[in-house]
């Protein structure tokens, strides 16, 4: 039996390149923790940077190396390197691509942080000369269900889809050929444990014209931190978390928290508790907060009385693409701070850490129930439809007049045959006898008159930690499957008796053709009236309802099959969708691979300014990732599966 910290050495000791200690120094010196623009230090970690005078001694040594390496300047060296670009990101066989030798450089000047990717399923295959029997049945049995080994991997990803499985454990996908590449995978990954770190990469990607990607957990839907040939920055192990419990920034006085990029979700709620306060994020374990995941908006179990996550932040520390470090505030850089405030990550920077505003000791009610063909007495679809239907009916009074979140799936496990749960019913500040008698109860009861009998699981916190680590499971990963896509349904959908019966048609169309659907009932805002002006998608602001949907696939369906659920989900089921929400959107982090019109979708009026961010901070895309602000300037030259983007070809201009 191999665990998984047995598997990640086996993969990490035939991938480190390992420090040389009889050269080149490590790049970078130490700064004053003061330095920063907030009345929070910096970390450790922040205060070793790259600067003037690190680069000068490395220019006494080798004026070229300085060159790639150094901030972003309009020097001969640079200009004539900038000459040689094309109209694609640098690739292996390139003039431009790192000889061996420089990869060496960077290591050394990293101080040993470089790693050449040598793919997760790699120990299935003898490609590699890493393969082992016992690894390679431990990460199969592992693939879906255990989001960890991918979280704690530089090149572990929630969407082996797009990278064009090119290592995938053989029983998982039959359609591979015998052996194993990187495919969509990044050539080398950067282990950032300071600020120097970050510079580092920043500054040699966008020397040489490199495809650069930022890789947290892996999350995101859309493969953002993903990229064939790329080299990427693996934020994962900037773990530090600091308690403030009184903080001022701006018109802000209370407590906050200063935490890390790798920071994940399971960490964070623990240290909010163990300091008697609560943190905005997202449902899922092993989610990076402080990466995509708030970048992006994020919505959270507590969003019906604090808003996104995004509304939360204070303060960030960065790295921008011409390879500066900076603090960014509402009051110092009031445009930058706005679009990383939700226009979503791997565009404006590499964040390190955020300092965000956290709120008081909260108490939560929960109640988890499924029902299906396994229930007491069975049953019958036309009863599970029903019932249902009751619950949408209700989603005004439980996620607007409430505040509550309910996390619930809608599952086929059969031949017309399907299992309803809520997963849990999430309901904070809110005693545990007013929220059976005056909210699940009436409910179950109405269910109860069409003949369904509940098992509901009740339970009952006095905080937020141990509630929300009772009642959500560890979320699945990696998956071979299914291809989903999502949309924000309004709370004028649920309210108008004519937008209701076309909403519900249009959701339970696509559930009765085989769809799986996992939904929020879900209305963010503030208890206190704040509304705060960011980059946050404004379909938010109206959403009460946030539907994820899949069409699903056999691990033995055939490549046809495949490419035509795949067109279903984007062409027809999410259509209908989008039909009865016209101007709604999507959210970024959970949206459809090939979102149409993503722009819209992903940042509606707000995409202009957005966009005009990006290129005064970007100007020459040093930062790219797919269906970002400014990616439509950029595609991949291949697709898989007809209409999708490869992530293992070249990254190209438009």
């Amino acid at each position: 039996m191999v665990n998984k910290i047995a598997l990640s050495a086996t993969l990490l000791a035939s991938t480190a390149l390992g420090a040389e200690t009889d050269s080149l120094p490590v790049l970078g010196e130490t700064v004053s923790a003061t330095v920063s623009a907030t009345t929070a230090k910096l970390f450790d970690g922040e205060t070793f940077q790259i600067t003037e005078a690190s680069l000068a001694s490395l220019a006494a040594i080798n004026a070229t190396d300085a060159s790639i390496f150094g901030f972003a300047s309009n020097d001969s060296a640079t200009l004539a390197r900038q000459a040689q670009f094309g109209s694609c990101k640098t690739y292996a066989g390139d003039a431009l691509w790192p000889s061996d030798e420089l990869w060496d450089t960077f290591n050394k000047l990293s101080g040993g942080k470089l790693i050449k990717t040598v793919p997760m399923g790699s120990v299935c295959y003898d490609d590699f000369g890493n393969e082992n029997a016992d690894s390679c049945n431990y990460i199969t049995a592992n693939w879906n269900n255990n989001s960890y080994i991918f979280t704690d991997s530089p090149v572990g990803f929630n969407t082996p889809l797009y990278e064009g499985c090119t290592c995938i454990p053989p029983t998982l996908w039959i359609h591979g050929n015998g052996h194993c590449t990187d495919g969509g995978l990044p050539s080398y990954s950067v282990n950032v444990s300071t600020v120097a770190d970050v510079q580092l990469a920043v500054n040699f990607a966008r020397s040489l014209n490199l495809r650069l990607n930022i890789k947290n957990t892996g999350h995101d839907f859309a493969a953002k931190s993903m990229g064939g040939g790329a080299l990427s920055i693996w934020t994962h192990n900037l773990k530090d978390i600091e308690f403030y419990s009184d903080f001022t920034q701006g018109s802000y006085s209370g407590p906050a928290m200063k935490v890390g990029a790798g920071v994940q979700a399971f960490e964070m709620y623990e240290a909010a508790n163990k300091y008697g306060v609560t943190a905005v994020g997202g449902e899922g374990q092993t989610v990076g907060l402080m990466g995509g995941y708030i970048q992006g908006g994020g919505h959270s179990p507590i969003s019906g009385w604090y808003g996104m996550a995004a509304d939360s932040i204070l303060a960030i520390e960065l790295v921008t693409a011409d390879g500066r470090f900076l603090t960014v505030t509402e009051e110092s850089e009031p445009d930058l701070f706005w679009a990383i405030s939700g226009a979503g990550g791997s565009t404006y920077g590499v964040v390190t850490s955020m300092v965000i505003q956290v709120q008081e000791k909260i108490d939560v009610s929960t109640m988890t129930l499924s029902i299906g063909p396994t229930s007491p007495d069975g049953v019958t679809n036309e009863q599970l439809f029903a019932a249902m239907r009751i619950f949408f009916s209700n989603f005004v009074e439980y996620g607007y007049d409430k505040r509550m979140y309910i996390y619930f799936t809608f599952i086929p496990v059969g031949t017309d045959s399907y299992l309803f749960s809520l997963a849990p019913w999430f309901a904070p500040n809110t005693q545990l006898d007013d929220f059976k008698t005056n909210t699940t109860e009436p409910l179950l009861k109405a269910w109860a008159d069409l003949g369904i009998e509940t098992s509901p699981v009740y339970g009952y916190h006095d905080n937020y930690y141990d509630a929300w680590k009772a009642v959500f499971p560890l979320e699945t990963f990696g998956s071979l499957v299914y291809r989903q896509g999502s949309r924000l349904f309004p709370k004028e959908n649920f309210e108008n008796e004519t937008k209701f019966n076309a909403t519900w048609d249009a959701i339970t169309s696509v559930m009765k053709e085989g769809a799986m659907v996992i939904g929020f009932n879900i209305a963010p805002r503030h208890a206190d009236g704040k509304v705060y002006d960011n980059a946050i998608n404004p379909a938010w602001s109206n959403n009460l309802c946030h539907l994820i949907m899949a069409g699903m696939w056999e691990t033995d369906s055939s490549l046809a099959t495949i490419q035509n659920i795949s067109d279903t989900v984007t062409f027809d089921w999410m259509e209908r969708w989008r039909a009865v929400t016209p101007g709604s959107g999507a959210y970024m982090s959970e949206a459809d691979y090939i979102e149409p019109n993503f722009q819209q979708s992903f940042w509606g009026d707000k995409y202009a300014r957005a966009l005009a961010i990006k290129e005064k901070w970007d100007p020459n895309d040093v930062f790219y990732a797919h269906m970002a602000v400014g990616s439509d300037k950029w595609e991949m030259t291949e697709k898989i599966f007809g209409h999708l983007p490869l992530q293992a070809s070249k990254l190209c201009r438009v």
